[in-house]
């Protein structure tokens, strides 16, 4: 999950593999779902998910997260929909899980196990959905729904696309499968600036090493997705996950990512910098609880 963790689940979800009782209880941690969070619309049998909530620059919050597993389980089932587009309110595509609005205070040793099941949940969801998804990154992307989106059958980039995974900076681990994912779809080189140097492609940056299909004028990029997705929809197109991984590897290694994710999530550089981002942008009570857990480590880290 980006610099900014944690994810989703809905109780329509099970056919996800996702036991009830686990599926309920992330949910009632996250929030409920909001269908004016995300509008939706289909023509031609595609479906568009529009991610809606621009003052949070789209964020994934607990409630935004509930509410696109929700519909990715209602698409998934719906015989009028053969492709999926996900897009965003401008200006941003989606800033990625917003961790302030998702972790609430518990004790460490719940915490752990939640994040392990919130980030596995959420890029579940995109392995597991089975018609093809098309990105329309309509403005920047950042952290968990840069991996995400890369897992999706192609992306279509507006010229004010960029799209950034600060984990490195953030002190945390790769996720989304970018681990493994990044290294196939672009190449060593290319993972190694991504995941470890910070760099932010913009979309033709991003085009030029296999990440984004193409790059239109913003003015016309849920055109030219619409022509790409009722294309895809004509030649019977089935869901693919690009540079070859399967869906049961990838959830492998998701499962692996999310272990480690948490683990980062609970360490001292992680919980420092959250301490201080929070405090800055004078959200003391948010920065109050990472403060705590970064003083309190040594005690709460032997009941892990």
């Amino acid at each position: 999950m980006q610099g900014t963790k944690c994810v989703s689940v809905a109780a329509s979800v099970c056919r996800f593999g996702r036991n009830f009782h686990s599926t309920a209880r992330l949910c009632s941690e996250l929030g409920k779902a909001n269908p004016n969070l995300i509008l939706t619309s289909t023509k031609n049998s595609v479906t568009t998910l529009k991610m809606n909530d621009p003052k949070k620059l789209n964020g994934w919050t607990g409630p935004m997260m509930v509410t696109l597993r929700q519909l990715f389980s209602q698409y998934a089932d719906d015989d009028k929909t053969k492709v999926l587009i996900l897009t965003g309110t401008d200006p941003y595509y989606c800033a990625g899980v917003n961790l302030s609005a998702t972790m609430k205070p518990m004790h460490p040793r719940k915490l752990h196990p939640l994040i392990v099941e919130n980030n596995r949940a959420l890029f579940d969801a995109f392995l597991d959905f089975p018609k093809p998804i098309l990105i329309a990154a309509n403005g920047p992307a950042i952290g968990a729904c840069v991996t995400s989106a890369t897992l999706c059958d192609g992306i279509v980039a507006s010229e004010k696309a960029t799209f950034s995974v600060p984990f490195a900076a953030l002190g945390i681990t790769p996720e989304g499968c970018s681990s493994v994912h990044f290294e196939r779809l672009m190449g060593p080189e290319v993972a190694k600036r991504l995941l470890d140097d910070g760099w932010k492609p913009s979309g033709t940056e991003a085009a030029a090493v296999g990440m984004v299909t193409e790059v239109v004028p913003h003015e016309k990029l849920m055109e030219k997705s619409q022509a790409l997705a009722e294309k895809w929809v004509k030649e019977g197109r089935k869901r693919t996950i690009p540079a070859g991984g399967t869906v049961q590897e990838y959830k492998k290694v998701n499962l692996e990512e999310s272990i480690r994710l948490a683990d980062a999530f609970l360490s001292v550089p992680f919980l420092n910098a959250q301490y201080q981002f929070l405090k800055a942008k004078g959200k003391t009570s948010n920065a109050a609880m990472f403060w705590f857990l970064k003083t309190s480590r040594p005690l709460w880290s032997k009941l892990l």
